[in-house]
């Protein structure tokens, strides 16, 4: 992309909460680089993005499960200087049974949430080191701390997405990168289509739109949110928690056996 003014990469862009990053993103003030599988999709939310904000939005189209696509994405990453935002949004649930689930349906989940969102991480911030400068916005998902029956694969590969976010943020705390972890509870976008349970079986009462989810989930990164869980009001919740997170490894550097484990 030959613009001189920053740019901000969106996986998953085609729709639903990539979607409204790349608008929101474009109200900034951001070129765009827009990353999905489905061409016609994306080349027209760039036409209209262009059109609305007067940005440039370039498009990558990739499917991220796939070595070659990947890699190639990895190398625009690795390569453009003017790149200062990743927003790493692209994942996929298929929810059922482990019992139940193909195997390819687990690997998909982990290839596309896990090693995707790592190996683009890993493309940039090398740069944004450099720089000393970078936004990563790395979305998970609230079952990311919790997991039912049908989502064992789902939230474990969230759970990676939340711990691997933590710990780069401690890594880059004295840096200017930021790394912001997003949580979403449930939101109304495509990827109920083919998780295996239909949106409409969920209490309405309970989905967000996905135009709140970003304006959130963004507003908390300006509040300096290094976790964001759009639908919580109670920031103190996530306070105790994180807290109590911490209790418990402490409790466990003590170098013997809990007395209630020992033979009697």
């Amino acid at each position: 992309m030959t613009s001189s003014k920053k740019i901000a990469v969106v996986t998953g862009a085609s729709s639903g909460i990539g979607s409204v990053y790349a608008d929101r993103l474009a109200r900034r003030g951001y070129d765009l680089l827009l990353v999905a599988r489905r061409r016609e999709r994306l080349q027209n939310l760039a036409t209209k993005l262009e059109q609305t904000y007067g940005i440039k939005a370039e498009t990558f189209v990739a499917d991220l499960e796939k070595e070659g696509d990947l890699a190639r994405l990895e190398s625009v990453l690795a390569s453009n200087p003017a790149i200062r935002v990743l927003v790493n949004n692209a994942g996929i649930a298929k929810l059922s049974l482990v019992a139940e689930t193909p195997m390819k349906d687990s690997l998909s989940q982990i290839a596309l949430n896990i090693t995707a969102l790592t190996r683009l991480t890993h493309a940039v911030l090398p740069a944004f080191k450099e720089r000393n400068e970078g936004v990563i916005i790395n979305i998970a998902s609230v079952l990311a701390v919790h997991a039912l029956p049908i989502s064992s694969i789902y939230s474990g590969t969230k759970a990676f997405v939340l711990n691997f976010s933590r710990g780069l943020q401690q890594e880059l705390a004295s840096t200017g990168v930021r790394v912001q972890v997003v949580l979403p509870a449930a939101t109304a976008t495509d990827l109920w289509d083919i998780s295996g349970v239909p949106l409409a079986a969920l209490p309405q009462e309970t989905v967000m739109s996905v135009e709140n989810l970003v304006d959130a989930a963004l507003a908390g990164f300006d509040q300096g949110e290094s976790v964001t869980l759009p639908s919580m009001a109670d920031a103190g919740l996530w306070e105790r928690y994180d807290t109590a997170r911490s209790d418990l490894f402490a409790a466990t550097q003590t170098g013997k056996p809990a007395p209630r484990l020992l033979s009697l």
